[in-house]
């Protein structure tokens, strides 16, 4: 019982001096702007040694098909393209190529938006839609299928809880191909 009460006596002075260090009581402290909440975050597919390859991106705009097929088009940053990583979509200034030209780089270098006439998403409740505009050459199977699980990952963050609609992306020639994400990588 005495070791408990010199225990005590011992415990209340360290107390007392570490409540008592000095430290200043301070007010509000600005420190920049309200917290804004969590940017969006998609993935879009690209292709490295002739395989999908699933890259994350941030977006502001809402997460949905077109929004997500808009940042695909814009096509690999010079980080990624350092890496080997590539499209086979046609580039935002409308061209077809696997190697991006300088001219789809903005002066900055950051990657130009591609024209909003370059593809056509219509998205209804059971399908999902993916026209491309001429663009002067076939388009690989390889990038329809960019397209293909690029439309289905952004389905899947808009709505978690919901099965993705089949998507259908129709080519310059008319040729339609349908899938619905079973093959892509990281679905």
């Amino acid at each position: 019982m005495r070791a408990v009460r010199r225990s005590a006596l011992l415990f209340l002075p360290a107390l007392w001096v570490l409540a008592s260090c000095g430290v200043p009581a301070t007010g509000v402290v600005e420190a920049g702007g309200p917290a804004s909440g969590v940017v969006p975050m998609i993935r879009v597919y690209l292709v490295a040694d002739g395989a999908l390859v699933g890259v994350p991106r941030r977006t502001v705009a809402p997460v949905e098909v077109e929004s997500a097929v808009q940042v695909l088009l814009q096509g690999p940053s010079e980080a990624e393209r350092v890496k080997g990583i590539t499209t086979l979509l046609p580039l935002s200034d409308g061209s077809a190529s696997a190697v991006p030209s300088p001219t789809a780089l903005s002066p900055d270098n950051s990657m130009r938006p591609p024209p909003p006439d370059v593809v056509k998403v219509t998205t209804r409740d059971d399908r999902v839609s993916i026209q491309l505009r001429p663009v002067g050459v076939d388009i690989p199977d390889l990038a329809t299928a960019q397209l293909i699980c690029t439309a289905v990952a952004a389905q899947r963050i808009a709505d978690p809880e919901a099965q993705p609609a089949p998507v259908t992306v129709t080519g310059r020639d008319g040729r339609r191909v349908e899938g619905d994400g079973v093959r892509c990588p990281d679905l």
